[in-house]
């Protein structure tokens, strides 16, 4: 108990200097944002051996491919999702189950999927108004475009010319063109990877 007494306010001091110094200087301020990745402990979604790199400014990689990318990276995400109340949300996950977490309480529902069950088309069935990926992809499958309805919004990773971009779209027609938003470090989520010769049009 005294030791959970002395460890609680060192990780709760943590994510306030995340949120003062990663967050608010690089231009997120929905409160929305801020307000969940200040109740969300990263630490927890790391292995103990990895846990005093829970707040550090980029991704902590982790065996297997798994990652817990920077915070940056997921407050940049959640303020270009948007997310409502009544989204239904796909989370492609990197790894680790934090976007999720923080996503919960915003919409009405999360589905999560590893990257290689969505990338192989194994993703749980359903009609998403919004899909979230953690981590960078070089190509969008079909049949994940397949789960977006339309009019819904993706916000993922994206792997261009060997850079790593935010990128956001919409699907429209039954088609989804990603258009970059940002550059930062992101992640690659393999499973994505092109066929060799194949450029993200």
């Amino acid at each position: 108990m005294n030791i959970m007494t002395m460890t609680l306010p060192d990780s709760a001091t943590a994510r306030r200097a995340m949120i003062d110094s990663q967050l608010r200087t690089s231009g997120v301020n929905e409160e929305y944002v801020l307000a969940r990745m200040l109740a969300v402990p990263r630490e927890d979604f790391l292995p103990a051996e990895k846990s005093a790199l829970a707040y550090i400014d980029r991704a902590v990689m982790m065996g297997a491919g798994g990652h817990l990318g920077a915070p940056l990276f997921y407050g940049k995400l959640l303020t270009e999702a948007a997310p409502g109340s009544d989204d239904r949300v796909l989370v492609v996950e990197g790894g680790t189950g934090y976007l999720a977490q923080l996503l919960r309480p915003l919409v009405a529902d999360v589905a999560t999927a590893t990257a290689a069950d969505a990338a192989a088309g194994e993703a749980p069935a359903g009609s998403y108004s919004l899909i979230l990926v953690d981590g960078a992809i070089e190509q969008l499958p079909e049949a994940l475009t397949a789960l977006l309805a339309e009019d819904g919004r993706i916000v993922s990773g994206l792997l261009l010319r060997q850079v790593t971009r935010l990128a956001s779209g919409r699907k429209v027609g039954g088609r989804i063109a990603l258009q970059p938003v940002e550059d930062m470090g992101i992640p690659v989520l393999h499973a994505f990877d092109a066929p060799k010769g194949w450029s993200f049009a």
